[in-house]
């Protein structure tokens, strides 16, 4: 269960009540905050505050005030103008605040983007829940043969049913012994620091992680790709979602640009020109590496 009965009435309670404010809001991100958007089979995303909205781009990027007698699809072009051109200030002046609860070798790589400001659930002075990921059968895989930080084929029957088994003991069987360490009739029992080294990567954490957009979009154009291993896409497509309510122009030129764009490199881009003008370009003629012409291939594919 993603969320706890506490949890689910704090959320019911703070979205049952709403304070006037003179700031901007956006309408959007105002009807994803506090709910909880569940990924995994344990995990969340919730907005718990947010600040600016495509008019602070704007005004950013503009240094004015108000809106005079701009329409808003100035504002749209302006702000794919921004995207196209990789400027980054005006996108910063956006701030997002989320808790989400996730596996912790999620986190571990999430948390590899060290531009936001995190502060995670402490396992040195609260004991975690007995909450593991384990995952369903079709995103169980063999190791890519062809890429060294990806996935291959699905297992299946036999195979799948050893591998899942062995999740779920070792899982359980690790937690049972942090039971047993942190408390005992008639033991001292082992300090919560030393005792949570023995929990496995798959067991849950949460943490608040506040970023600005700029860093979000960078963020989400990684993890959001579809390269990126499932455990932390799911999460950053589920962000894709709340972003592009709350930011609408800047998500859609993000999409544009960042996620359905490509950069070329020098040789790559010298390859489509030839290619345009009819001639026939191979790898041995590209002036790449096979890696890199694979690459190219896949892109124009």
């Amino acid at each position: 269960m993603p969320l706890t009965e506490d949890q689910i009435a704090e959320i019911a309670e703070l979205r049952s009540t709403s304070q006037p404010t003179m700031r901007a809001t956006a309408p959007g991100m105002e009807q994803h905050l506090y709910t909880a958007h569940e990924v995994l089979d344990h995990g969340f995303v919730r907005v718990i505050d947010y600040m600016g909205d495509d008019a602070a781009i704007v005004q950013a990027a503009r240094v004015s005030y108000g809106a005079g007698t701009r329409k808003s699809r100035d504002d749209s072009g302006l702000i794919r103008y921004l995207m196209r051109h990789w400027h980054s200030t005006p996108f910063e002046m956006c701030e997002i605040k989320l808790h989400v609860k996730l596996p912790v070798f999620v986190a571990r790589q999430w948390i590899r983007h060290r531009t936001a400001n995190v502060n995670e659930y402490s396992a040195r002075y609260s004991i975690l829940d007995r909450e593991f990921y384990i995952p369903a059968p079709e995103h169980l895989a063999a190791q890519s043969t062809v890429n060294n930080q990806g996935r291959g084929e699905v297992l299946t029957g036999d195979e799948a049913a050893r591998v899942l088994e062995f999740l779920k003991a070792d899982a359980g069987r690790a937690y049972d012994h942090y039971e047993q360490m942190l408390s005992q009739e008639g033991q001292q029992g082992l300090a919560r620091e030393l005792a949570r080294m023995n929990l496995p990567a798959n067991i849950y954490t949460q943490w608040y992680w506040k970023v600005d957009l700029h860093n979000l979009f960078h963020f989400l154009r990684l993890r959001a790709d579809e390269h990126a291993q499932y455990e932390i896409r799911v999460y950053a497509e589920t962000i894709c979602r709340i972003v592009a309510d709350w930011v609408p122009a800047a998500y859609s030129a993000f999409e544009d640009y960042r996620l359905g764009g490509a950069n070329l490199s020098g040789k790559a881009l010298d390859c489509v020109r030839r290619m345009v003008k009819g001639e026939q370009v191979t790898q041995e003629t590209s002036g790449m590496s096979k890696g890199e012409w694979r690459e190219f291939e896949a892109l124009l594919s």
